[in-house]
Parts: C-alpha cells; sequence; structure tokens
C-alpha cells in the first residue's frame, strides 16, 4: 500500500470515528511516521503518561506559543488544575472506541480521580505502577505483588528520612508521601542547590531506587517499581500483543522503551537529556499543543493498515 493510500486510508477511519474533516485529515497526516508494528486482535494497548504529556497545569500550557483551545481536565476543590486542548478531547473518544486506551500515571490513586475523562477508562495505572484500577476499583491481587517486589529495596522510611534530612526548607516546598510506595519534594528549582539531584541520585541507586525531576517534583522511586510492569500486566489480561505508549519523563523511558511504537513531547525530562529511541517519534510542538498531537499520532499508529 503506498504512503498515500494508507493516509487515505487512516483519514476515512477517522471520520467513521466521529471526527469532522479537519481531524481526521490532521491524524492521516501522522501516518507516514509510524513505524511497522504487528496490528493485533484485540487492539492494542495504549499506556499515556498524564502530567506534561497528555494533561497540563496553567504554567505549562504555555510551553506551547499558538493560542489554543482549552478544556478543564482536573478539578481540585471546584477550582481548574489542569487542561487539554478541546481537539485533544475529541481525539481522546476517538483513540479510546479502538484500542485499550490506559492512563498511566506516578500521580496517586486519589490525585489521579480529580481528572475528568471524556471517555472513562477500564483500565488505569496509578502510583508509577503500583495500583491498577479496573473499573476505578484498585486489584488487590496486583497490589500484593507489587509489595513482595519493593521488599528487594531499602524500604521507604529509610529513604524518607534521607530526604527529610538532606533537603532545605529554604527550597523545599512540600514532602509528600505517596501512596506508602515513594516519596517526593516539591521544589524552588532556582534555590535547589546544584549537587542536591546528583548526590540523592547517587545515593538512592546504591539502595535500588531512582531520582526523577519533572517540572518542580523531585521523585525517589523504587526501581522495582515501573509503570511497563503494570502495562505489560494490563496488556496480558485484556490479551493485546503491541502497546503504543506516551511520556515526557525518565520515569517513562521504561513504557516507551517496550512500546512497539512511542512518542514523547518535545519538552520535558527526556527531551532535555536527548532521550531517544528509533521506534519512539518526537512532536513538534511543545506544551498543550503536543499533547494533542501526541493523541494524534498515537491515533494515527491504531489506525494505519499494517505493511
Amino acid at each position: 500500500m503506498t504512503d498515500e493510500a494508507a493516509r487515505a486510508r487512516v483519514c476515512a477511519s477517522a471520520a467513521r470515528l466521529g471526527l469532522d474533516a479537519r481531524l481526521s485529515e490532521q491524524v492521516a497526516a501522522y501516518a507516514r511516521s509510524v513505524p511497522g508494528y504487528d496490528h493485533p486482535t484485540p487492539a492494542p494497548v495504549v499506556a499515556c503518561d498524564l502530567d506534561r504529556t497528555l494533561i497540563y497545569s496553567a504554567g505549562a500550557v504555555k510551553l506551547g506559543v499558538a493560542p489554543l483551545e482549552l478544556a478543564v481536565a482536573e478539578l481540585q476543590h471546584g477550582e481548574p488544575m489542569s487542561y487539554w486542548t478541546a481537539d485533544a478531547q475529541r481525539l481522546l473518544i476517538a483513540l479510546s472506541g479502538v484500542s485499550t486506551f490506559v492512563p498511566t500515571t506516578t500521580r496517586t490513586t486519589s490525585q489521579f480521580f480529580r481528572v475528568r475523562f471524556p471517555a472513562e477508562p477500564r483500565y488505569a495505572i496509578t502510583a508509577n505502577g503500583g495500583h491498577i484500577l479496573v473499573d476505578g476499583r484498585t486489584c488487590d491481587r496486583w497490589a500484593a505483588q507489587v509489595a513482595e517486589q519493593l521488599s528487594r529495596c531499602a524500604p521507604l522510611s529509610e529513604v524518607v528520612d534521607h530526604v527529610r534530612a538532606s533537603a532545605d526548607p529554604a527550597w523545599v516546598r512540600k514532602h509528600r508521601i505517596a501512596d506508602d510506595l515513594f516519596t517526593y519534594l516539591v521544589v524552588e528549582r532556582d534555590l535547589m542547590p546544584a549537587r542536591f539531584l546528583a548526590d540523592l541520585t547517587d545515593w538512592c541507586a546504591e539502595r535500588g531506587w531512582t531520582v526523577s525531576m519533572q517540572g518542580r517534583k523531585v521523585y525517589c522511586v523504587p526501581v522495582e517499581l515501573t509503570k511497563e510492569s503494570a502495562v505489560a500486566e494490563v496488556a496480558s489480561r485484556v490479551g493485546s500483543t503491541a502497546i503504543l505508549a506516551a511520556g515526557d519523563s525518565l520515569l517513562d523511558a521504561g513504557i516507551l522503551s517496550t512500546a512497539a511504537f512511542g512518542v514523547r513531547p518535545a519538552h520535558g525530562e527526556l527531551h532535555t537529556s536527548g532521550w531517544q529511541a528509533p521506534h519512539v517519534v518526537v512532536t513538534e510542538a511543545a506544551g498543550a499543543e503536543a499533547g494533542e498531537e501526541i493523541v494524534s499520532r498515537l491515533l494515527a499508529a491504531v489506525l494505519t493498515p499494517a505493511a
């Protein structure tokens, strides 16, 4: 099948999902950038990070430059906290109709429930793989498996004590423990000492933990606690043999590396470090505009005919 024929087929498929001509053409434009992979039956699992990948705070929206029609993605105490574009919402409904769409986040479960999805996902992954939610309920069997895996790492209490002792209130705004699985700081980046992140990374590595900085948050997470292991479990449960993925941080590198096809935005921790993989494309846009592009590219990957 020629590139033009594939593009026309993707455009027609997008239109059948209820997208208007403009959005259908937008999705079809990305068909050529999809590397070949086996199109499975059932449809692929699409694992997508949330913050700074799919949804954006008011400040992160401004990473892009184009004027956008925004829609509220998250409410806290009745106030808008995060956004995506209105077109991203429409595209996400279409994507959810032809794949097993799995929000895959480092957020705690309670933080995850603040996000308002236009099509409620059956599966979700929270706490960086610590929890699999099925129809909004935590899977106890998976939680028990994770607890056993974490026994191979230094205990959370040891890491919490070290972080508390080495962090300075002059530049630390919050210190949180997430679902009794990992810990993170909210910091003033400009005031944080230059060596803090490197020193903390080295200390944690010796104890089976990893460090990641996303925006103003410094995460300390056990190496055994991964998004990709939870995504693989969901794929096994639904019987899918292909995983597509999107994410912006070091904690997303695993799902991107193991996916058949992936997308990362032109911003964030992975972008700053220059992280690349042959099957992972980088968006042309940044900010909330990149979030819309990510959903378009993922939908194109689902709809593109196999070579």
